[in-house]
């Protein structure tokens, strides 16, 4: 596909989105989740919550930037000690799977440990899970340890749901063994997933995000969509992983529910504006750095397009 044929399918997703806001705005799902949701954003700007990250190499600099432009603050670390100590002081872990090195099989764990048992929260992005027996063991090992909030596409939850063994329905542990991971993207629908998100939601008892072209964010008993968001998104890396990290400065605010909901509409309001100031993939995640940083908690709500009980 041309660089001429992406902007067009740009444009008229975005025409569509635009489309479906005049009929999705008219009806807000939730009054209650809105206003929490809009709360959260307003006391991130507040209280600038520290992240402590052990994150992808590739996208570091895009996970520190994301979150610095959301409000909160970034330390991106590698050695196991700093992990600890800054989990230990900060607001919130976030822990990225997606470039190990032989050191993060302790370090990683172990920063796990110290949020855990300091009931501090922590996000995971259990990206590339299969990829590897490293990653295999490392993610074996943070189960005991119950993420506040699970981010992954479809597959990565699904095979995270039948590495940890948590209960669900048996069509949805079927589906879970023939879901492929390609590299980092997903073979599987968000709607796939649902069921393994859920399941992993009971298990830890926080929140779970399962991203796409609809996101859908899971506790145990609830599921809420969230539209917006380009299909620029996809042409420049990094997108996911940084959801992840602007999901632990929610989660350094705000319960885990209500956070992992407010990163999702961050993303997917910042996304839909950023595209129509944008030309390609370059000025596209300036713009939506931009967009970030300028995000309004008045209409960051806007995105929840449903909400269902499970």
């Amino acid at each position: 596909m041309s660089f001429e044929e992406d902007v067009a399918k740009a444009h008229a997703l975005l025409q569509a989105q635009a489309e479906a806001e005049k009929q999705d705005q008219a009806q807000i799902a939730d009054p209650e989740l809105a206003s929490a949701v809009a709360q959260a954003l307003v006391e991130v700007r507040k209280q600038n919550p520290l992240v402590a990250s052990i994150t992808n190499a590739v996208t570091m600099d895009f996970v520190a930037n994301a979150q610095l432009a959301i409000g909160g603050s970034a330390a991106m670390v590698y050695i196991g000690e700093e992990g600890q100590a800054l989990t230990d002081i900060g607001s919130a872990l976030y822990i990225n799977m997606g470039t190990l090195l032989p050191l993060h099989e302790e370090a990683i764990p172990a920063a796990a440990r110290v949020a855990h048992e300091t009931n501090t929260p922590w996000v995971l992005d259990p990206v590339g899970i299969g990829i590897g027996g490293m990653r295999g063991r490392i993610l074996l090992d943070l189960a005991a340890c119950k993420p506040t909030i699970i981010r992954g596409n479809a597959s990565e939850i699904i095979a995270l749901a039948s590495l940890w063994a948590v209960p669900m329905t048996t069509g949805a542990l079927e589906h879970s063994k023939r879901g492929l991971v390609r590299g980092v993207d997903s073979t599987d629908q968000v709607d796939d997933a649902i069921a393994a998100a859920c399941a992993l939601a009971r298990f830890t008892g926080g929140a779970v995000m399962v991203s796409g072209k609809l996101d859908a964010v899971c506790d145990a008993t609830r599921v809420v969509r969230v539209f917006g968001g380009s299909a620029l998104m996809s042409k420049v890396t990094g997108f996911g992983c940084s959801l992840g990290g602007v999901a632990a400065v929610f989660a350094g605010v705000a319960d885990p529910f209500v956070a992992a909901v407010a990163a999702s509409c961050a993303y997917k309001k910042a996304g839909t504006r950023a595209a129509t100031r944008s030309s390609g993939p370059g000025t596209f995640k300036a713009a939506f750095l931009d967009s970030l940083y300028s995000l309004d908690s008045s209409e960051i709500a806007e995105r929840i397009t449903s909400i269902d009980n499970v």
